[in-house]
C-alpha cells in the first residue's frame, strides 16, 4: 500500500516541480521583455511530465571505457525531461527580442492556476486519507 501511495504522490511531486520550473522560465521571459536579442523560452509540459514519469524507461547515462590514456573520454547524457525550446514569435521586434507580453502573461496566469489546482488536489487527497485513517 505504501508503494501505491508513493507512486501516486510521486506523480504530483513531478507535476508540481515541472510547474515551478515553467513558472521560472516564464518569469524570466517577462523580466527580459525589453532586453535586445533575448529569445523567449518555454517547454512542452506534457512531454516533460511524460519524460519525468518515464525515468525507468530512459536509458542510463553512457560512459565509454578508455583503453589508452590518449583516448578522449566521452559521456552520453540522457536529455533533461524539461528541455527548453525557443518560442516562435508572432511578431518579433526590431531589436531581435521575441517576448510577446500578452502570450507570456496568459501562459504565466495559466501555469499559476494549474500549479494552485495541483496543490489543492494534493491537499484534498491527503485530507481524504487522514479521514480514512481516523475511522
Amino acid at each position: 500500500m505504501v508503494d501505491r501511495l508513493s507512486e501516486d504522490f510521486s506523480f504530483y511531486q513531478a507535476a508540481i516541480n515541472l510547474r515551478q520550473q515553467r513558472q521560472e522560465v516564464l518569469a524570466s521571459n517577462i523580466a527580459n521583455a525589453d532586453t535586445p536579442n533575448y529569445k523567449a523560452r518555454d517547454f512542452d509540459f506534457k512531454k516533460a511530465l511524460q519524460g519525468a514519469m518515464g525515468d525507468s524507461m530512459r536509458l542510463p547515462d553512457t560512459k565509454l571505457t578508455l583503453t589508452s590514456a590518449r583516448h578522449i573520454p566521452a559521456v552520453a547524457v540522457s536529455p533533461d525531461p524539461a528541455r527548453l525550446l525557443y518560442r516562435q514569435p508572432l511578431q518579433p521586434s526590431l531589436d531581435g527580442n521575441t517576448v510577446d507580453m500578452n502570450t507570456e502573461r496568459v501562459q504565466f496566469a495559466d501555469n499559476t492556476l494549474r500549479y494552485q489546482s495541483d496543490l489543492t488536489l494534493i491537499s484534498q487527497r491527503i485530507k481524504t486519507m487522514m479521514a480514512a485513517l481516523q475511522q
